[in-house]
């Protein structure tokens, strides 16, 4: 439970000059301080929107690196290297299109990348190509159907 946001100012012993502290007060022993040069914007202001944001940025590179395996660079060839940190970066975005087009009261709006791509992209499913539209046969006891449903909207590309 978060009590209430501080500001004071604080010069550590190997620090040149006395900085600015933020410390995010909660009713438990733990707490958050953030240490800034940033002199505008109110604690609350600065927790929420930069160091918040930040470590949200820092998660989404973890993920990209964990769960799509974009740290692997392993080609003889620095060409081939960067190609597959754009194929990579593109299988990102694509994960990202999909959880964000999922409907919020679904549990894989906030997935993770691994738990979307098992539940999502690897099934099995039958495709039926006619000329005026694809159809896709799930299996009858496919658990996730009813979302499939709502992301062919959600998807599609038609002009609003």
């Amino acid at each position: 439970m978060v009590r209430d946001y501080a500001a004071t100012r604080y010069a550590a012993k190997s620090w040149s000059r006395a900085r600015r502290v933020v410390a995010r007060i909660e009713a438990t022993r733990k707490g958050h301080y953030i240490v800034t040069n940033i002199t505008y914007g109110t604690p609350a202001w600065l927790y929420a929107n930069l160091y918040c944001a930040r470590g949200q940025a820092e998660n989404l590179i973890k993920r990209l690196k964990s769960q799509l395996a974009s740290d692997r660079t392993s080609c003889r060839s620095p060409l081939a290297n960067q190609m597959r940190l754009i194929l990579h970066t593109a299988a990102y975005w694509l994960m990202r299109t999909l959880r964000d087009a999922i409907p919020k009261p679904q549990p894989l709006a906030s997935g993770e990348f691994s738990t979307i791509r098992l539940r999502l992209l690897k099934i099995a499913v039958r495709i039926k190509e006619t000329a005026s539209r694809v159809r896709l046969a799930f299996a009858a006891n496919c658990p996730d159907a009813e979302l499939f449903r709502s992301l062919v909207g959600a998807l599609s590309l038609r002009p609003t």
